[in-house]
């Protein structure tokens, strides 16, 4: 089972150690990026959707053509979620990613994954006394982030980042579709099986995080939505329940918003994880129960 790629690309916001942060990029030469966008639109209502990586090496020139005339022509940018302060995060975080009073992290695991856990822990500086009390999930969305941005991806290059600056400097409400609480709250839901079968298929695509990423940047950057399925929600086949709660019932959420918006005029921008723009019962998928239907932009 491979589920480690999905996590990458879908919740890359969450506080880590500080020894996730991303290693010294090389100053890098620009390269064209044309990323997929659709858009959904009535008589006096247009919304566009633009899937995107949280993160990106730097270099990749994807904030222009196409997508630019539309973030320029929206009135409101509509995020995954609008990230709230550091020290809200780390409360949040404290309180629902880790537990204090239960099992040793490292006694849930099939004993043959002991060794390759502590491991991964420590190449990360991520101390026992920290991990140990981790809750399953959080475990596998750290040790999924700690290559990656060891790798030189950052946030700081990721589409949320770039497109929240452009909002805030053109006076542009941002707006979140989920809170920072509900999307921890999204994979505390799972059951602990499904966690501990999360952490276990994470630390068995570890070494494979390179090559993943890689693949899946350059279908982002390709407009190729197609692509972006097979890395991500194809891997999560094997896993009905984390496919259901992280993938499929959040886009139907969106879908429901997406359409709830459109009784009102007005052009909205709106940027979510590819993931959800990709495969079946993709929000696009989701949106047919409305009678609505997104149509990709050539550009």
């Amino acid at each position: 089972m491979k589920i480690a790629a999905p996590l990458l690309a879908l919740f890359l916001a969450l506080p880590l150690p500080a020894c996730a942060q991303p290693a010294s990029a090389p100053a890098a030469t620009t390269q064209d990026a044309d990323p997929a966008l659709w858009v959904v639109k009535d008589k006096d209502t247009t919304i566009y959707l633009f899937g995107t990586i949280h993160v990106l090496k730097p270099g990749l020139s994807w904030f222009d053509e196409a997508v630019k005339t539309a973030f320029d022509r929206s009135q409101t940018l509509v995020l995954e979620m609008v990230e709230p302060d550091a020290a809200t995060q780390q409360r949040v975080v404290s309180a629902a990613a880790f537990d204090p009073n239960g099992t040793p992290l490292t006694q849930q695991l099939s004993p043959n994954y002991h060794a390759a856990f502590a491991k991964a822990m420590r190449d990360g500086q991520v101390q026992p006394a920290v991990y140990e009390k981790m809750r399953p999930w959080f475990a596998a969305v750290t040790l999924s982030l700690l290559p990656v941005r060891q790798l030189g991806y950052d946030p700081a290059n990721g589409p949320e980042k770039v497109l929240t600056d452009a909002a805030k400097a053109a006076g542009k409400p941002v707006v979140g579709l989920e809170t920072f609480e509900g999307q921890l709250g999204v994979f505390g839901g799972l059951s602990k099986g499904a966690q501990v079968q999360l952490l276990e298929s994470t630390l068995d695509e570890l070494p494979k995080v390179d090559a993943t990423f890689t693949t899946l940047v350059d279908a982002w950057a390709s407009g190729k939505p197609e692509g972006v399925a097979k890395e991500m929600n194809e891997s999560l086949k094997d896993s009905p329940e984390v496919a259901k709660v992280l993938l499929t019932d959040r886009n139907r959420q969106w879908a429901k918003w997406i359409a709830e918006r459109m009784k009102r005029p007005g052009t909205v921008f709106i940027a979510v994880g590819a993931g959800h723009l990709a495969g079946a019962g993709s929000v696009q998928d989701q949106l047919g129960a409305y009678r609505l239907k997104a149509v990709r932009v050539n550009y």
